[in-house]
């Protein structure tokens, strides 16, 4: 009796879950859903100069691969994230590329994202013939992945001037930050210079990201971010799908933006700038019934994203995003 009692009440527990109802929150859904990861090289963990548009900073990292070292700049922010456990401490001490690390977390987080939206891990693994057919499919991916390295890592010649909205901030010019290994450079003359096609880049990248994650885009958004910031959104995503949801960006509006830092190191070019946008973002359920955020109303947004491409010419791929502190 038991038994036939508890059946309908664990399937309307399920199907209320399922369809985003007070068990699910999804507040700034967003790509990066409103926290701070991905990697700035040996700066990943030290503060980004503040800037016109973050004059308050940026806060620490939630998720990195790169592994920990102590983070000046932050004013007395705990080693500890939202759930009070410690920030993620790396995956070793080695050198790692930066389009590389990340790969295997990638594929899971595609494999994961592909069996909750009920396709199964890679298309699914059934018997010995599905096996080899995962291990075919690896390898294609591998083959694309070192396509796109190349690619990125081949001159571009294909720049274009434009206007945009970015300001350059004089705090961009400076050192580089104490205990960076040697190869380090600050923004400082006859270093790293950021043009305005670089500008112009960071923006379209910026919109287009949006674009591809409203579209649930995978492969859009691995020609868009390294190995590490796909695997993040992978994992988003999948959250996402495992509840029944999906998160909807619309009305994209790129407000300002300027350079934080850009600096030179092991081969590669990095630029941290600070950009302010407004959007629509909203979750809605199975049936698409808005269950959080505003199908009218606009949100404002103010993050930081890091930008990475190879020192000899390539494309500059967004490889952290940081969320800017308020007063």
């Amino acid at each position: 009796m038991k038994k036939r009692f508890l059946a309908p009440v664990l399937t309307a527990f399920l199907t209320v879950s399922m369809l985003g109802g007070p068990l699910a929150h999804h507040a700034d859904a967003r790509p990066g859903q409103g926290s701070s990861m991905g990697s700035r090289g040996s700066r990943t963990w030290s503060a980004p100069p503040t800037t016109n548009t973050t004059p308050y900073g940026a806060a620490p990292m939630d998720r990195s691969i790169a592994p920990r070292t102590p983070a000046p700049g932050y004013n007395g922010y705990a080693n500890q994230n939202n759930y009070g456990a410690p920030f993620n401490r790396g995956m070793g001490t080695a050198s790692r590329h930066p389009f590389l690390t990340g790969l295997a977390g990638g594929m899971l987080g595609a494999g994961l994202f592909g069996l909750l939206s009920g396709h199964g891990f890679m298309g699914g693994v059934h018997g010995l013939f599905s096996f080899f057919g995962l291990m075919i499919q690896i390898g294609l991916v591998v083959m694309v992945v070192m396509w796109l390295v190349r690619r990125f890592s081949g001159n571009n010649s294909s720049r274009s001037g434009g206007s945009s909205a970015f300001n350059l901030n004089p705090a961009a010019s400076g050192p580089a930050p104490a205990g960076a290994p040697a190869g380090v450079t600050g923004n400082t003359s006859g270093s790293l210079a950021i043009t305005s096609a670089d500008y112009q880049a960071f923006q379209q990248t910026l919109l287009d990201i949006q674009t591809a994650w409203n579209q649930q885009n995978i492969p859009a958004l691995q020609q868009m971010a390294t190995p590490e910031m796909v695997s993040y959104f992978n994992q988003q995503l999948a959250t996402l799908a495992s509840q029944g949801a999906r998160n909807v960006v619309s009305d994209v509006h790129f407000i300002q933006g300027d350079l934080a830092e850009s600096w030179q190191e092991a081969g590669m070019d990095y630029a941290t700038v600070a950009m302010r946008y407004s959007l629509i973002d909203l979750t809605t359920n199975a049936t698409g019934q808005v269950i959080e955020g505003s199908s009218t109303e606009a949100v404002t947004v103010t993050e930081l994203w890091t930008f990475i491409r190879p020192s000899r010419g390539g494309r500059w791929l967004l490889s952290a995003i940081q969320q800017g502190r308020s007063n």
